[in-house]
């Protein structure tokens, strides 16, 4: 198995896991959001410091927690938190559907602060692919009654993530620790208050963590949930091209998607039904135009490695 084979599985690994992911927070559903996403922080903490203790690279990580780079990374930090609270929160109260739409929007909102915050320039197939993007919103607002808000806000959370990481010098696995070690003193704060019934948000429940085991065991687990995708991801990223990653990671919301239809019967109405294969057109035309510039730039460099190699 040669390399890129090796990168092309350990991509799929990660997105199966990703979008199989609504299955394990289904059954948490039991446990408020806002704690579920502090035992992901706290057992996140854990698992990567004994990663990067046993790598060698735990004090990689100290650079990134002050200074520029550690206002960068709180920033990544917070976008990373709310990120998860409204993907937990989403399939917790049966709209795993809209997350889905949120995962497939966030190339396009990437596409559009690239363009505002950046400088970068629109390419024909990106203008179209946006516009098919909003109109699709818009049929959703329309139809629906209501804006899609937990789909916009889980793409505009990645979005401004990525913008974020833009400027963490640092491996996956290293920025991500760095990031939820910034985020730990508030995840400890509020699992005292869970644990001690002060939280307002917990609807009268007590801190759920040591009840029972079966519920114990899978908040531990969220720490292996967080970290394995992104290992395999990073491994992935120095072996495969970032257009095939990026065309590979639609099977995430695609995974979420059959989780919301097939396996949770979330309402898929006439709505849905217009506002999905608009997405869909627009993350083809999308990733044809990307597939096109990316053999264009290849055939420029081999003719350039060429005429070099004639010329000497």
């Amino acid at each position: 198995m040669t390399e890129t084979q090796k990168g092309v599985f350990a991509m799929l690994g990660a997105c199966v896991i990703w979008g199989l992911s609504p299955l394990y927070y289904k059954l948490l559903s039991h446990v408020p959001a806002l704690e579920v996403l502090s035992h992901r922080t706290l057992w996140s903490v854990v698992f990567f410091i004994a990663l990067l203790l046993v790598q060698g690279r735990l004090s990689w990580v100290r650079p990134l927690l002050w200074g520029r780079a550690g206002l960068f990374t709180v920033l990544a930090a917070l976008m990373m938190s709310l990120n998860w609270f409204f993907f937990i929160y989403s399939v917790q109260q049966g709209h795993t559907v809209e997350a889905s739409l949120g995962f497939y929007i966030f190339p396009l909102a990437a596409v559009a602060i690239g363009v505002l915050g950046f400088g970068e320039r629109l390419r024909a197939g990106q203008v179209v692919s946006i516009l098919l993007a909003l109109a699709a919103v818009v049929a959703l607002a329309v139809g629906l009654g209501v804006t899609p808000w937990i789909a916009l806000a889980l793409a505009a959370t990645l979005a401004f993530y990525g913008a974020a990481k833009r400027f963490v010098q640092a491996g996956p696995a290293v920025s991500v620790a760095a990031e939820v070690m910034m985020v730990l003193p508030l995840a400890f704060v509020w699992l005292w208050l869970a644990h001690s019934g002060y939280t307002p948000l917990s609807m009268g429940q007590a801190g759920q963590f040591g009840r029972d085991w079966q519920t114990s065991g899978l908040l531990v687990l969220s720490g292996i949930m967080t970290a394995m995708p992104l290992i395999l991801f990073s491994y992935a990223t120095r072996r495969v091209s970032m257009t095939s990653i990026g065309l590979i990671q639609y099977l995430n919301p695609s995974l979420q998607f059959f989780c919301a239809v097939m396996v949770f019967s979330e309402p898929f109405t006439i709505w849905h039904k217009i506002a999905f294969p608009l997405i869909w057109i627009a993350l083809a035309v999308y990733s044809i135009e990307a597939l096109w510039r990316e053999t264009t730039v290849r055939s420029a460099n081999r003719k350039a490695a060429v005429s070099v190699t004639t010329a000497t």
